[in-house]
C-alpha cells in the first residue's frame, strides 16, 4: 500500500513537472493576450494541458482584477482592459495578442 501511495505521489509530481507554463505556451504560439484582459488559446481547440493553463491563469487574473477594482473604484472590466493594454505593450516579439476586433496578431 505504501508503494502504491508513493507511486501516486510521484505521478502527481511528474505531471506537474511536465505541465506547460505560460512562458512556454506563449513561446510556442499556443496562447496569447486576449482583448478581454485574459489569456486565451490562439488556435482552437487547445489541448487539455493548454486549457488547464488558461483556466488557472485566468482565475488568478480575475481575482486580481476584482481586488484592484475594489481598491480603485473602477469596474472589473475597466481593470481587465487596462491590464490588456499593458500586456500588449509588454508582449514579446513573436508572441500573440488580440486586436480590438478579436483578431490574433503576432508582435
Amino acid at each position: 500500500m505504501k508503494n502504491f501511495i508513493a507511486a501516486i505521489g510521484l505521478l502527481f509530481f511528474l505531471q506537474s513537472a511536465w505541465a506547460i507554463d505560460i512562458g512556454d505556451a506563449k513561446d510556442q504560439g499556443l496562447v496569447g493576450e486576449a482583448n478581454s484582459g485574459y489569456l486565451a488559446a490562439v488556435h482552437t481547440p487547445a489541448n487539455a494541458e493548454v486549457r488547464a493553463l488558461i483556466v488557472d491563469v485566468n482565475a488568478k487574473r480575475k481575482d486580481h482584477f476584482e481586488e484592484t477594482a475594489k481598491k480603485t473604484g473602477a469596474t472589473t472590466e475597466q481593470v481587465a482592459y487596462r491590464f490588456y493594454e499593458l500586456a500588449v505593450q509588454r508582449t514579446t516579439p513573436g508572441h500573440y495578442y488580440q486586436d480590438a476586433n478579436g483578431h490574433w496578431k503576432k508582435k
